[in-house]
């Protein structure tokens, strides 16, 4: 799995890659990432995520935070083509799919699939699902459960499709 998120960060342009690491870092979704303004930028920072209303709080390491900070604009930390708005969901999706499809890569994989990376690896890292739930601010372990096993699911889909394994969140 490693190997292919690697590829499509690689291949993703610098700003969209920036926001696709914090995606994977902190699992938050790609819209909540675009909506961090410039001086919300620390090293633990409240989110209120846009979709369900719930506030959460985030840290990044010192690396990411100062590449965020090197890009950053006035108001947005990630500006977009405009800097009085945000960069789009639409933008970094598609960028996404440039990248996924330049590898081939026979999963359905967007912005989200990060989200899912992230849910996946605090999995094998822990082994608490509820751990997991918490940190991805889900009501019910089922909705983090299917995050979770979302590598086992593509990877038996993936095997009776192409006969072999691969990148498995996606």
């Amino acid at each position: 799995m490693e190997r292919e998120v690697g590829h499509v960060l690689a291949a993703l342009t610098p700003s969209n890659r920036l926001v696709c690491r914090v995606c994977l870092h902190t699992g938050l979704r790609v819209g909540d990432v675009l909506a961090l303004r410039t001086q919300q930028l620390a090293p633990h920072f409240w989110v209120v995520e846009r979709k369900t209303g719930k506030r959460r709080q985030v840290g990044l390491p010192a690396g990411l935070l100062r590449d965020i900070k090197a890009q950053a604009g006035e108001v947005w930390a990630f500006p977009g083509r405009n800097p009085a708005k945000p960069r789009t969901r639409q933008a970094v999706w598609a960028d996404v799919k440039r990248a996924a499809k330049a590898f081939r890569l026979v999963q359905n994989v967007g912005p989200h699939s990060f989200r899912k990376v992230y849910a996946v690896e605090l999995l094998r890292k822990y082994g608490d699902l509820d751990r997991v739930r918490r940190a991805l601010n889900h009501g019910s372990c089922a909705t983090t459960m299917i995050y979770a096993m979302a590598d086992r699911l593509m990877t038996a889909k993936g095997k009776a499709k192409t006969g072999r394994g691969g990148i498995t969140v996606w």
